[in-house]
């Protein structure tokens, strides 16, 4: 039996810090979360950071979601046997060794060039289900390899191609994906100040749509644009940064379905650059609505959650909808400048849902305590989302999994320091407001 087993999760990882001390080694990553961030932000590019860190307008939802744990308090309970503690739950059918996930993220390469890769050997090594961005920086294909059996989940953007979703949707599913995350906040971008102060969309650059440029059907939907000869929209002036960012598509399209031969090849050819375009036209669908969602039923028959619910009548919608699951998330308030807190929209949607789906919650999350509090709430389970990416940028693979163990275990020592020895223990009485 190991130390996790026989003293708990928390135990055993201040054993591994503390113990490696004694030989002068200190960990990879920052554990307190602004010693994190400012850690990252060292590492990364300034563009890459005001992408990774900002949000939408004077960044008043990232506060908010903030502000929202600070308005409770985990009320302990003292003199009970917390010797033995189990943090698994039931989720969509299987029993998972913790209540975390890791939310997707977008454009992993920006942080740390084994991107997704990395992530998904650090949350396979801690049986911590991750679910892969549509945005991703290598092909789901690449990450699954790498997690062999561990799960995973496929976050899907509802693009404007109902064959490219479903050429999606079945990749995922053929891989061993057990379930399918539609974003729905996303049908047009956000007002992102940080990113409009330096003009940088990844994705213009080549970045971040791997999933695109490694599919058949998006492939096949770039050949037909340069063949009707539109594959580069405006020609912008030449500079520096134009010709780094010519170099990072081509690197793309050389590892694609697009370009046989290697990087020279992808440099004379019209495809790399005619994939950024195709994928800005076909990205999102504003016109999406709830009567479009029966085609994921055609196409798949995996558990499907929905993602960026925080509206009470939304949830009773998804109820009808036969939906399996709800994340209530306002993207890290990456969308809408001002928008209600994910903390404080949880408690109308469980009402809503009565129990009879999961219901997850992501945004805001800093830590195992603030995942308690979250649990206390009644969500099923909680997302990791920013530390994570600012864990890939400072250490890679390790980085990632310092970060989620780091969650694990002060949610594991919370749970202990408030009396509480399973999630199921976790209520509503654990908490009280604050003063």
């Amino acid at each position: 039996m190991s130390e996790a087993d026989e003293r708990g999760f928390g135990r055993a990882a201040q054993s591994e810090v503390y113990r490696a001390g004694l030989s002068g080694v200190h960990p990879k990553v920052p554990v307190d979360g602004g010693a994190l961030e400012r850690a990252a932000k060292k590492t990364l590019s300034p563009a890459a950071f005001a992408y990774l860190a900002g949000g939408a307008g004077a960044e008043a939802t990232m506060a908010a979601n903030r502000a929202a744990f600070d308005r409770w308090r985990v009320w302990p309970r003292v003199l009970r046997d917390v010797s033995k503690r189990d943090l698994s739950i039931d989720l969509l059918g299987r029993r998972r060794a913790t209540p975390f996930v890791l939310s997707p993220i977008g454009v992993a390469e920006m942080a740390h060039p084994e991107a997704d890769v990395a992530v998904g050997r650090a949350a396979a090594t801690l049986g911590v289900p991750y679910v892969l961005s549509n945005q991703a920086s290598r092909p789901m294909e690449e990450v699954a390899a790498q997690m062999r059996d561990a799960s995973f989940w496929f976050q899907l953007y509802w693009s404007r191609s109902d064959e490219l979703n479903a050429s999606f949707v079945r990749r995922a599913e053929a891989l061993g994906c057990e379930a399918i995350v539609v974003t729905l906040d996303t049908s047009l971008l956000g007002w992102r100040t940080r990113d409009l102060d330096v003009a940088y969309l990844p994705f213009t650059r080549g970045l971040g749509i791997a999933q695109y440029t490694s599919d058949p059907v998006f492939a096949e939907l770039v050949r037909d644009r340069v063949a009707a000869g539109g594959e580069a929209g405006p020609r912008p002036r030449v500079t520096p940064t134009l010709l780094a960012s010519a170099l990072s598509i081509a690197r793309s399209g050389s590892r694609t379905q697009l370009v046989d031969g290697g990087v020279a090849d992808a440099l004379r050819s019209p495809l790399p650059r005619a994939a950024v375009e195709t994928f800005l036209d076909v990205f999102s669908d504003p016109s999406l609505t709830w009567d479009d969602l029966a085609s994921l039923r055609e196409w798949t028959s995996l558990p499907i959650l929905l993602k960026g619910v925080v509206h009470p009548a939304d949830a009773a919608r998804a109820l009808d909808s036969g939906i399996d699951g709800i994340v209530v998330s306002n993207h890290g308030g990456r969308q809408i400048d001002g928008a209600v807190a994910t903390l404080d929209a949880l408690p109308g949607v469980l009402e809503r849902v009565g129990g009879r789906i999961p219901v997850l919650l992501d945004s805001g999350v800093r830590g195992g305590a603030d995942a308690f509090k979250a649990l206390a709430l009644g969500a099923t389970a909680v997302g990791i989302g920013r530390p994570y990416a600012y864990g890939l940028a400072v250490a890679g693979a390790e980085g990632v999994r310092e970060v989620v163990r780091n969650h694990i275990a002060e949610l594991d020592l919370t749970m202990a320091l408030a009396g509480r020895t399973s999630i199921d223990a976790i209520g509503r009485d654990a908490l009280t407001a604050a003063p």
